[in-house]
């Protein structure tokens, strides 16, 4: 009975001795197999040092230089419009035309007076050079040769005075023909043919909005007094540009400051501005807002980075920075915004560092990543939240 118990037992164990002698497959790493989690694939831009404009956001609102105002100046009917609503019109060009036969009445009942008075005056000139000559040779008195000189300087008066009432006259029917005073675009016409105007009503019949160049007045905070002060002092014309929010793809029109208020408004706390745009394209309107952008100065080597690179956090802006396949956290002192740049204070970061500007949510200090298109890159697809996790336990030590 010893003897089968015995050998069941050195079966059994024969039996068992490959499987407590065969190593571990499971433990060994496959040949393919990843040392790590994989990179995060994001995206880079270098960091660079050069001229970036100081800008000064603010809404602004176009007006023109000058609103005329197109006023009879003479009573009469209106004849004939020559211009139509909404019209550009050139200085001197015809805009009206006024019924101005009576004034043509009137001129030449004028014009008869002149000559009538024109002739006496040649008769009285003439009795005073003959009583002269009398008074000399003591044919006539003195008293009748004065008074035939004063005779010929009243006539020489009158000639005046209807000289004067003829161009007064001339005149008049000159402004029976009302022309543009100015370039520009023509308003509502409320005044239609045929209607009679007087010079007592002040009646608008038009008004003529210049629309080049055009003025943008718009408001900045008094912070930002200091900088245009010092810009007046070193010479310098601030530049300003603006853009139509409906214009967003459209090139921004460029113009020069040509107004500092004399006094900050106490209620807001800002100051109001005036810029001069070349508008010959018409692409500003009066009375339209714009998005308006004042550059006082331009600092000539300023650290900036793409904006979409500077992260918040509880401590503070701070972004990323690769460097040999790695991120690096690094806190930054953000100064100011330029456009799509962001101006930084330059004391972590140098020209040609590379920042992270897509992907930067997925990283922490320290793990691995690198920029696509580089060489060993990975696709974004890799990056699924499982590999983050797991990367992330890398590197905190869980």
């Amino acid at each position: 009975m010893r003897l089968k118990l015995g050998a069941l037992l050195a079966a059994s164990l024969l039996l068992l001795a490959p499987v407590l002698w065969a190593p571990d497959l499971r433990a060994q790493p496959s040949p393919g197999a990843p040392a790590g989690p994989p990179a995060v694939s994001v995206s880079a831009a270098p960091a660079t040092i050069g001229p970036v404009p100081l800008e000064v956001l603010a809404n602004g609102i176009v007006q023109a230089t000058a609103i005329v105002s197109v006023r009879a100046r003479v009573d009469g009917q209106i004849e004939v419009v020559h211009v139509q609503e909404g019209q550009s019109v050139t200085r001197g060009q015809p805009l009206f035309t006024l019924d101005s036969r009576a004034n043509r009445a009137l001129l030449a009942q004028q014009q008869a007076n002149l000559d009538k008075d024109r002739a006496q005056l040649a008769r009285a000139r003439s009795d005073a050079q003959r009583y002269a000559a009398l008074r000399s040779d003591a044919y006539a008195s003195a008293q009748r040769a004065e008074q035939a000189a004063a005779d010929a300087l009243a006539g020489e008066a009158q000639v005046r005075g209807d000289e004067a009432q003829i161009e007064q006259t001339r005149l008049n029917i000159s402004f029976a023909e009302i022309r543009a005073e100015a370039d520009g675009r023509l308003g509502a016409l409320p005044i239609k043919a045929g209607n009679l105007v007087r010079l007592a009503e002040g009646t608008v019949l038009a008004t003529i909005t210049p629309t080049d160049p055009v003025l943008v007045t718009f408001n900045v905070p008094e912070r930002w007094l200091a900088e245009l002060r010092a810009a007046t002092t070193r010479g310098e014309t601030p530049r300003a540009r603006v853009r139509a929010p409906e214009d967003a793809s459209g090139a921004p029109v460029w113009g020069n400051l040509v107004f500092i208020d004399s006094s900050v408004d106490q209620q807001t706390g800002t100051i109001l501005l005036k810029a001069r745009f070349d508008n010959a394209e018409g692409r500003l309107w009066p009375g339209q807002y714009v998005e308006t952008v004042l550059v006082p100065r331009t600092d000539a080597a300023a650290l900036s980075v793409p904006v979409a690179a500077v992260q918040t956090g509880p401590e503070g802006r701070f972004l990323f920075t690769l460097k040999d396949g790695t991120a690096h956290r690094v806190p930054v002192r953000l100064l100011r915004l330029a456009g799509d740049r962001a101006v930084l204070a330059a004391e972590a970061l140098g020209a040609g560092d590379m920042v992270v500007t897509e992907g930067a949510q997925r990283l922490r200090d320290g793990m691995r990543a690198v920029a696509r298109g580089a060489a060993g890159a990975r696709p974004t697809a890799e990056a699924t939240p499982a590999v983050q996790q797991a990367a992330i336990q890398q590197v905190s030590g869980r």
